[in-house]
Order: structure tokens, then sequence, then C-alpha cells
């Protein structure tokens, strides 16, 4: 490796390398000491993206950690799992993982939770638009076919979550508020699990408590199952309730043929 390389990989060290002030004690070797000052200014501004651009996607673990932790959190996640890509909107995924294992967050088991469905809203905000396709129209295909050959056409960012804690509790108290913050408290402490569903009406990313059954039958769907197939593994959902609910949210779009 030449002298400019073995620079720009220590530069790139010191920019996401943990502990930070370790990777520019590195740098400091080939570099004369004034340069370290624009290493470090590199650095900090770094740190201060992370903690907007990861802010920005978990508001609610930004609350429940506070600004000082929350932050800390941010510049951890920058070093441990750098962005691949410039827009930094598209960085934070593997913060819930993060949290899941780190032993730091170990007393709030919920929160990697509440950051997958955190992740799951943000990454709905931007998901690709549906093909307006034949519409609500295609509801009556459920009268004259047969459930092993259709399937729905979902909103965009469809997807079903599951989780031991309330997670949906947790981030309507805190987004919406609905339910109260001492209520999504009392369903912590009793822990009380929570399947979610998420899905994109018109450009704003919706959440809510999924309906019994309604978990397994989306995640077919989504796997392409048929109507059918999809009903047959989840008897407890009630379908005459939920496809009323369904449609008028935008959760359902369409009725469309099954591909086989």
């Amino acid at each position: 490796m030449t002298g400019l390389a073995a620079q720009q990989q220590c530069f790139l060290q010191a920019l996401f390398d943990w502990p930070a002030d370790v990777a520019v004690g590195r740098l400091s070797e080939q570099l004369a000491p004034g340069a370290l000052r624009g290493i470090r200014a590199y650095q900090t501004n770094g740190h201060v993206l992370a903690q907007r651009a990861l802010a920005a996607a978990y508001p609610v673990i930004a609350q429940l950690l506070g600004g000082e932790s929350f932050d800390s959190l941010a510049r951890a996640l920058w070093h441990a799992s750098p962005p691949l890509q410039g827009d930094l909107a598209r960085w934070g995924a593997a913060l819930p993982d993060f949290v899941r294992v780190s032993p730091q967050l170990s007393s709030e088991p919920y929160l990697a939770d509440v950051a997958q469905l955190e992740w799951a809203m943000h990454e709905c905000a931007t998901a690709r638009d549906a093909d307006p396709g034949a519409g609500l129209a295609s509801l009556s295909m459920l009268t004259t076919r047969d459930p092993e050959n259709v399937c729905f056409q979902l909103a965009p960012g469809a997807v079903a979550l599951r989780s031991a804690w309330p997670m949906v509790d947790i981030v309507l108290a805190h987004r919406e508020g609905g339910p109260d913050l001492a209520t999504a408290g009392e369903r912590i402490r009793a822990k009380v699990a929570q399947d979610a569903v998420v899905w994109r009406r018109g450009f704003a990313p919706q959440c809510r408590a999924a309906m019994p059954g309604e978990f397994r039958v989306l995640n077919a769907l989504l796997a392409g199952d048929s109507l059918a197939h999809a009903l047959d593994g989840a008897p407890e959902l009630d379908f005459s309730l939920w496809l009323p609910q369904a449609v008028q949210s935008g959760l359902v779009l369409a009725v469309v043929e099954h591909a086989k």
C-alpha cells in the first residue's frame, strides 16, 4: 500500500472506527499535528449528521432515551454501522439490532421492537408508489372469483410486525398522544404483546395494532400467497370486519389475479 493509500485508509478509520479517539491516535502517526484538527472537525461533523439523521428516523427512541443518551447511541451506531450511500435518510436500519444486543440498554428490552416499528414507518414514507391498477372497483372479484385465484394489492410500505411488548402503544403515545403515556407505561409493565400493521396512506405512514390473525394474513399476502391460503392460515381473523376497515383506511387497494 502506498503512503497516500495508507493515509486515506487511516482517514476513513479515523472517521468511523470506535473508540473515536483511538482511531484518531492511529492517524497521528502519519500526519502532522496541525492536520489532526481538520480530522477531528470531520469526525465531529459526522457525529452531528448521525444524530440528526437518526433523530428524524427514530423520534420516539430519541424521546425515550433523552438527548445525551440518544446522541451517544447515534455516534456509536455511526462507527459500528457506517453509512454505505450518500443519502443519510437511508442510514439507520441497523439500529434495532444494535439496540437489541446493547448491554447498556438491556434494562429496556422493548426498545429494539419500538425501533423496528419506527424504521418500518420511516421506510414506508418513501416506498415506491403503487400501480393504480383496477382500484376498488376490483373488489367485485371477491364475489365472482375463487379465493384461490385472487390476492390483495396492499398499500406501499405495508408490513406486519410482531412483538412481545406493546410497541404500537409506545409509538402512538409519543407520536400522537394516544394512548396516554401512563397507559402505555402500564402495558409495558404488564408486558402486553402487540402485533403492528404499518402502511402508507397518501404520503403519510400509518401505524395501528393488528387485529387477531391479521399478522399472519398480511405476511402471507406479502409473501405472494393467494387470499384463500392466507385466510386458511389465520382462522381467527374476522374477515367480514377486517376487510371494510382495511379498504377504508387504504391498507387494501385492490383485488388482483393471483400469480401462481
